[in-house]
């Protein structure tokens, strides 16, 4: 008897392997790795196209797996966004809470916030892109998952700036500033740099993603949050204080 033809469906599930993708020992193997490849080459799409403009299809040829192994651990394009989203906002919260728990005074517990927030973007300069596009989009009432994202994010590390704020300036280290003014500034001091790095790089005919350059931005902006909140302190006194450079190298 001859081989029965293999039907369009099933073609479509199998891998180069001649399995269905939703078995394959490697899946079952390895899941981590291949979440996390996933996750990369979302990074990537959504940064590029926003969530609107991205492709699943995309996204599994640049993690190198087939798209029925994506569905296996993203039910769908939304679900996989807000999995980019935790993995964006869970680092930067893993970075930055420790920091609030030091025995730091407040002016050297704002440089270390300010430059652990600063290195982390710096590592992962991609990271603005994925998100402005939504904030953009989302219109005036929100959308669920940014909401989300601002509740178990955000809302936390505000609190304890505001904290830091308030500490900072009951010891006269800090002049008198709103957090609701404050914090905005800062995080777009930051974010504004590498989310506008692309047309930077085009009209001023420089990287501004290079190892020099981002040296230069990070000691730019601790001297710059240094003059607008602290008081009492010479430019000499705190540029002494910027010379540590961030891991994102």
């Amino acid at each position: 008897m001859g081989i029965p033809a293999r039907s369009a469906n099933q073609t479509s599930r199998e891998g180069l392997g001649g399995e269905d993708a939703r078995s394959r020992p490697r899946t079952r193997r390895h899941p981590e790795k291949s979440r996390a490849a996933i996750l990369r080459a979302a990074v990537a799409e959504f940064a590029e196209h926003g969530i609107a403009g991205a492709r699943t299809d995309a996204i599994a040829r640049a993690a190198r797996v087939n798209k029925a192994l994506l569905y296996y651990y993203f039910k769908d394009k939304d679900a996989l966004y807000g999995a980019v989203l935790d993995h964006v906002f869970s680092g930067l919260r893993e970075r930055l809470m420790p920091v609030f728990e030091s025995d730091l005074e407040p002016r050297e517990k704002m440089l270390e916030y300010v430059g652990r927030y600063f290195d982390y973007i710096a590592a992962n300069p991609r990271f603005p892109r994925v998100v402005q596009a939504e904030w953009m989009r989302m219109g005036p009432k929100g959308s669920p998952q940014m909401l989300r994202i601002a509740r178990e994010y955000f809302a936390p590390i505000y609190r304890r700036v505001a904290e830091m704020l308030r500490e900072g300036m009951a010891k006269r280290q800090f002049r008198a500033v709103n957090p609701m003014d404050f914090m905005p500034s800062l995080v777009g001091v930051i974010i504004f740099y590498f989310s506008t790095a692309p047309a930077m790089k085009a009209l001023l005919k420089v990287d501004p993603l290079s190892k020099k350059r981002i040296a230069e931005r990070r000691e730019f902006v601790l001297e710059f949050i240094s003059a607008a909140l602290f008081t009492g302190q010479s430019s000499r006194t705190r540029r002494a204080r910027l010379k540590n450079v961030g891991d994102w190298e």
